[in-house]
């Protein structure tokens, strides 16, 4: 069982930048892929960015594409997304998740592809 925390949310203005760490208990971390989904109200939950075990590879969503980024420090357990340019739009519940089956894998952009989520936290972007 892998225990994941999302930390460093909160509300901004517009234009604005923050970053969220995910922590998982696990000390095997660096083994797995991880990815960052979001929520808004009313809507699905989506893909927003993704990095294999080794950190070489990362994907990204179209629509966080060059603002958005992924990254993660096994010495430390920790996996992030830094936000940058932040819009209204990317107000939502961002989850942390973790794929232990498919590490490798480049291209996973579906929720059933991960095994283990974080509990979310909020960020809100105001105009």
């Amino acid at each position: 069982q892998v225990h994941l925390v999302e930390t460093g949310g909160g509300s901004v203005q517009a234009g604005a930048s923050l970053t969220l760490s995910c922590a998982p208990s696990e000390r095997t971390f660096s083994l797995y892929a991880m990815g960052w989904f979001r929520q808004a109200p009313g809507k699905e939950r989506e893909f927003v960015g993704r990095m294999t075990w080794s950190g070489i590879s990362t994907r990204y969503a179209d629509s966080v594409k060059g603002r958005f980024t992924v990254s993660r420090d096994n010495a430390e357990n920790t996996f992030y997304l830094t936000m940058n340019s932040l819009e209204p739009e990317d107000t939502a519940i961002y989850y942390c998740a973790a794929d232990t089956d498919a590490p490798y894998r480049v291209v996973a952009e579906d929720s059933g592809a991960y095994q283990y989520w974080g509990q979310g936290i909020q960020v809100t972007v105001s105009s």
